[in-house]
């Protein structure tokens, strides 16, 4: 094996470029330092999850990332007073089985700025429909990768602590994308990927839909590259079709 963080069990599918990878205990962090926040994160859904709102031992021991340098990386301090939610991007309710494997989501390199209507709304409601799917019967494992947007054509705000040293900012995108690879229990992968935007979002989640191949121009990098075939090339050519969530 050509790089060795490729052993890392939910990249078994491929990963887009990064400033750093922080390999987790039980999830992996492509970093940006530019933007002081993961440029994605990668997962397995844990098949023991509960939906958030059933767990009475979230840590929520929210806390800096040692493992990347004082200079590019946010403290507790940034958010605090900023209107903006710490936004998972590994959900809490999704790695829940033990105490050091939900305590691994409250690092602060596993969040981005959120605002509450959305992080509290659709992006909660699409964290439980993920969960939901990897619930099903015939599905063996549910990958999940999720990043940051930012667009080239929209001004950039940030939020930051004014008395930190290095004056570190970070910026708040714009959107959030989420991919979503599926593999049943023969083999066989099933692929959506969803684009919202930062702000309390209206309408129902087969509307954020999009093509997986303008996911990852907006990205700068390819998603789930180690999987081929015709059959892939398709499914991220055009948006999926959403899961029933209900059954």
């Amino acid at each position: 094996m050509n790089d060795p963080f490729q052993m890392q069990r939910e990249l078994r599918y491929g990963a887009p470029v990064c400033d750093e990878i922080l390999t987790g205990r039980y999830f992996t962090i492509g970093y940006s330092w530019y933007f002081r926040q993961a440029k994605w994160v990668l997962e397995i859904i844990n098949p023991n999850a509960k939906f958030e709102w059933e767990i009475d031992d979230r840590l929520d021991n929210f806390r800096a990332d040692v493992r990347i340098p004082r200079r590019f990386r946010a403290g507790l301090k940034a958010y605090k007073g900023s209107g903006y939610d710490r936004g998972h991007l590994v959900g809490s309710a999704n790695q829940d089985a033990l105490e050091i494997q939900n305590s691994e989501t409250f690092l602060l390199s596993n969040m981005s700025p959120q605002k509450p209507n959305f992080n509290r709304g659709i992006w909660r409601a699409l964290e439980s429909a993920v969960r939901s799917l990897n619930n099903k019967n015939d599905i063996l494992e549910t990958f999940v990768l999720t990043a940051p947007v930012f667009y080239f054509n929209k001004q950039i705000k940030t939020i930051g602590d004014e008395t930190d040293d290095y004056g570190i900012d970070v910026p708040i995108p714009h959107a959030f994308i989420k991919s979503v690879l599926a593999e049943d229990k023969r083999g066989r992968l099933k692929l959506w990927t969803f684009e919202m935007e930062n702000k309390k979002l209206p309408g129902n989640l087969e509307d954020y839909l999009v093509v997986t191949y303008d996911a990852e121009q907006k990205i700068g990098g390819r998603f789930w590259d180690r999987v081929s075939g015709s059959d892939f090339h398709n499914q991220k050519s055009k948006p999926g079709t959403m899961w029933d969530i209900d059954g």
